[in-house]
């Protein structure tokens, strides 16, 4: 402190490995550390393909222990192919995506595939916080319960989180005053990279979220008719009156900013969907925003035009699934609706080639 000077003591090993330190460790209880020696890391290192493993990094000499050894928790997926994607929207901001492909599948040999977006809008006050980039290329790809990459192993290309900024730079303006162009612009900027890159093909690309996902799911699907085959909302709100005093980022009230809440409201512009949606909702769903009373309406409104949906309620679960059968319903539930209304728009052009092909492999 005395001389201000600096001493890079350790960092993350290059790519393709990421390093976090878990912890600060010394021989034993009670010992007085005198000298940055007497000190040891938790740290875990892990890949794309190799799951977190613990190691005692020795500040002292640099030699490191392994302390565990996990397995592999999906190693059917091992050689999933994952890459962070990075283009732009129509106005110049930088968005990105991660994407993932099932093992085997190369595009200029297998064609495109069935695609599924999964993502969640944010809000920003300006472009250059909005295209920064997020997370790290060289995590390990861990699958949660419920997760869209599990859809890997049913021959999809996944695009997991593609950005959905929604900016309102300076002091007058709001992000949400223009959320239905951002929204719109991002979506076609992704279509537009998935198309390009080979994995996908215009009308065979699904679009779902959760909460505030499946809010953007539905106004997706009433603001860009045809842009996606199908759509999934689980857990969602859809009419904004319903939540007068603020949501998300907005802290205006419905009657401080009644157009807004009105345009935003995916109920209020029902009468331009005509791509399928499933609504998924928890029955004791206590989210002060997402009431399931959200998804029946919604529903109600949907099938009173005509719209192919189907809504599917989950007894005793709130906002997030947690019993193992709602979780496997879920998936039973996306998955019947995704070949349906998804893969199928593929199977006619390329799907035998498709999957002669994943056979060899």
């Amino acid at each position: 402190l005395s001389t201000n000077e600096k001493e890079r003591i350790w960092q993350s090993q290059t790519p393709p490995y990421l390093e976090s330190l878990e912890a600060l460790l010394s021989d034993g209880p009670g010992k007085v550390i005198e000298k940055l020696e007497d000190i040891s890391m938790l740290k875990v290192r892990e890949s794309p393909a190799d799951p977190p493993q613990f190691y005692v990094h020795s500040l002292m000499d640099s030699a490191e222990r392994q302390i565990t050894d996990f397995p592999h928790p999906y190693p059917s997926l091992k050689e999933l192919q994952k890459e962070i994607v990075r283009y732009k929207r129509d106005d110049g901001v930088d968005l990105q995506g991660t994407l993932y492909l099932p093992p085997g599948y190369d595009a200029a040999r297998d064609g495109p595939l069935p695609c599924l977006f999964w993502a969640y809008p944010r809000e920003f006050k300006s472009k250059d916080a909005a295209g920064q980039m997020r997370g790290s290329p060289y995590r390990f790809t861990g699958i949660g319960a419920t997760s869209p990459i599990l859809f890997l192993a049913r021959k999809f290309a996944v695009f997991d989180g593609p950005t959905f900024p929604i900016i309102g730079e300076g002091d007058e303006m709001e992000p949400n005053d223009t959320y239905v162009e951002q929204l719109t612009a991002s979506a076609r900027a992704a279509v537009d990279e998935v198309v390009r890159r080979g994995v996908a093909k215009r009308g065979a690309i699904a679009v779902g979220g959760h909460s505030y996902g499946a809010f953007m799911t539905a106004n997706l699907l009433a603001h860009c008719p045809g842009l996606f085959a199908c759509g999934i909302a689980r857990s969602g709100a859809y009419n904004r009156t319903l939540t007068p005093f603020g949501f998300q980022s907005e802290e205006r009230t419905l009657w401080q900013a009644p157009e807004t809440y009105m345009t935003m409201s995916p109920f209020m512009n029902v009468e331009k969907i005509k791509d399928p949606l499933l609504l998924i909702h928890g029955e004791d769903d206590n989210n002060s925003g997402t009431f399931p009373m959200q998804s029946e309406r919604f529903y109600s409104a949907l099938k009173g035009h005509g719209v192919p949906s189907r809504l599917v309620i989950l007894p005793h679960e709130s906002h997030g699934y947690r019993a193992r059968e709602s979780v496997m319903h879920v998936l039973w539930e996306m998955d019947t609706w995704l070949q349906k209304y998804c893969a199928a728009e593929v199977e006619g052009s390329n799907g035998q080639k498709q999957e002669d092909a994943f056979a060899k492999q």
